[in-house]
């Protein structure tokens, strides 16, 4: 009797593990991710019980105290300790001081590209209790007033190199009595005072704490402005309590205090600040800043300065695969890659399920409550039930992602412009009086409980009474040999419900546009409705400066070939082919004497 009840319990010890791993293949790594999420949540709540409040610089501060002499930060060719870098952020901040144009407390817009100098005011600024909005360095006159009206700011530091820039908008600063001071040693335009030099000058003695007793967590830490691929940029308002947050989320990534991060994202966006230069704050980590994203420079310097993790966002994954091969191109000890969005929720693909953005975790849901709802891409708004209620989506089926609004997933908005705010708030979604975020995001989430980024809402068009992705479509035509890059959106034409596909392309070095093959390529990938019509050669697909692309001008633009210089071509059925589409077939089309 015994042996029997022996060999059960022997079989059981081996049956079991199988069964588990047959019936439940991701159990281990859903335990993980839940001790995952329980650290970020301790975390989180024990930094907000602390008192005084505990905010990035004071974590920042805690770096310098355990490694002051770890480097913070390398850019080209030079290095920076986490202790110099408190010390040069003092200095910056007494110079600041100092000035008669500014008030601790001040709210103070940062014009700077990527540069160390940027990390030094910005942390300066954080040591004197002020509000910072990250200006895209890339925008002139109308959109960077804009920028800086929705911040309210007092002052404005720009750098050296952005001196014309400022001098277009320098009137309207001086109409509002705003400071406007540049990191250069010399400037002779009246109105704008240089800078470093002053900062070169200043005592680097620390900053007493009353300078920012008045930060709460729900106080504004930076504005970050949207990339503007529908309109002007907003400023969306980041508080203490978001960067806290990000701070919790950030420390059960996986990176170390041994990691090098490569950071070549803008710093004045979400994925550049939040995830690598307030990440590396957190972790204690080196940062390795670039300019610019270079993909022909981008594995070298990875090489060079031993980088372990990368970011990536947008089209980078895009451009890196197509570079030409080299042989060392897997010498590299790059082991991770992450994103992140400004939304209230993220994901983290945690199985490692390729084409995957995440995983849905109960844990995951109860802390950050979201749902997929059903959404009507004609009408550009949410499905609603006779009770005024959305519609969840069905699994398998694409949603909208919307993310409930809460103490640990806030969603503050965009400043001086309620109206762009309240159209991201969405109300009465699974009860009446809830709350939710709207991501803008249409997302799919399989039977296995993995979610999958699909489309971005305005992105995804209808033809023929069938919703088209366009993410989907613009991959196809990637994959064909002759195009490099792809542009997909939906345009409309008279007398015709809906919107029909059209393609901005680029054509790879060498090569030449080839219709037909273009033609069988889509036919054999492609149901007929989601076939672009219409394909526009470009020289350049353009995105905005965290590689979104631009869809707004083109869609304006259609397929009208009088209002571009470049070369459109039309399906044809018949000759199993794209065509040049002429003016008389244009307006044929117009006319509605040619039906799509």
């Amino acid at each position: 009797m015994l042996v029997y009840l022996v060999s059960a319990v022997l079989a059981s010890v081996l049956i079991v593990p199988i069964a588990l791993r047959t019936l439940l293949p991701y159990l281990w790594m859903d335990l993980l991710y839940f001790g995952d999420l329980l650290r970020i949540l301790v975390s989180f709540s024990s930094r907000r019980r602390r008192r005084p409040p505990f905010f990035v610089l004071d974590r920042f501060l805690e770096q310098t105290a355990a490694h002051p002499h770890k480097i913070f930060v390398a850019f080209e060719g030079e290095s920076h300790s986490y202790a110099y870098t408190d010390l040069r952020s003092n200095k910056t901040a007494n110079a600041l001081r100092s000035h008669p144009g500014y008030t601790p407390g001040d709210t103070v817009a940062l014009f700077m590209g990527n540069e160390p100098a940027f990390m030094f005011t910005w942390l300066a600024l954080a040591k004197l209790g002020s509000p910072v909005a990250l200006l895209n360095h890339n925008i002139r006159t109308k959109s960077l007033l804009h920028c800086f009206d929705c911040c309210k700011a007092q002052v404005l530091i720009a750098a050296a190199e952005l001196e014309e820039a400022v001098r277009d908008v320098l009137p309207s600063l001086k109409e509002q009595d705003v400071t406007v001071l540049l990191m250069a040693k010399h400037c002779d335009t009246a109105g704008i005072q240089s800078f470093s030099d002053e900062v070169d000058e200043a005592s680097d003695a620390s900053l007493p704490r009353h300078l920012r007793s008045h930060i709460t967590s729900k106080s504004p830490a930076v504005y970050i402005y949207t990339s503007g691929t529908t309109g002007l940029p907003k400023a969306a308002v980041v508080n203490q309590n978001r960067l806290l947050t990000a701070l919790a989320v950030l420390s059960a990534n996986g990176v170390t205090s041994n990691d090098v991060i490569y950071l070549n994202l803008p710093l004045y966006h979400t994925a550049g600040f939040i995830i690598g230069f307030i990440g590396a704050i957190e972790t204690g980590s080196t940062i390795v800043l670039k300019r610019k994203f270079s993909a022909s420079q981008f594995w070298d310097d990875c090489r060079t300065y031993s980088v372990t993790v990368v970011q990536y966002i947008g089209e980078v994954m895009r451009y890196l695969c197509s570079t030409p091969k080299k042989d060392n191109d897997k010498e590299h000890k790059v082991r991770e890659f992450y994103a992140s969005t400004e939304g209230n929720v993220g994901f983290l693909n945690y199985a490692g399920k390729i084409g995957a953005i995440g995983r849905v975790h109960f844990f995951h849901q109860m802390l950050f409550p979201f749902t997929l709802i059903q959404y009507d891409t004609e009408r550009e708004e949410p499905i609603r039930d006779a009770k005024g209620l959305c519609v969840e989506s069905p699994t398998g089926e694409t949603g909208l992602l919307v993310s409930k609004i809460t103490d640990i997933a806030p969603f503050v908005g965009y400043a001086q412009n309620e109206e762009q705010t309240e159209r991201k708030r969405l109300r009465d979604v699974l009860k009446k009086g809830d709350l939710y975020f709207n991501s803008g995001d249409l997302m799919r989430i399989d039977k296995d409980n993995f979610i999958y980024f699909q489309d971005r809402v305005g992105d995804t068009f209808r033809w023929k009474g069938e919703n088209v992705a366009t993410n989907e479509v613009s991959d196809i035509l990637t994959l064909c040999d002759c195009l490099k890059e792809a542009n997909v959106y939906g345009v409309q034409v008279p007398g015709h419900e809906g919107r029909i596909g059209m393609a901005a392309v680029t054509v790879k070095e060498g090569a030449q546009f080839d219709g037909s093959r273009i033609y069988n390529h889509l036919v054999n990938y492609l149901p007929s409705y989601a076939r672009p019509r219409f394909i526009r050669i470009q020289n350049v697909v353009e995105v905005t400066a965290t590689f979104k692309q631009m869809k707004v001008k083109l869609v304006e633009e259609s397929f009208d070939p009088g209002r571009t210089q470049h070369p459109i071509y039309i399906l044809d059925d018949k000759e199993k082919s794209y065509i040049p589409l002429t003016a008389q077939v244009y307006s044929s089309i117009i006319s509605g004497n040619i039906k799509l």
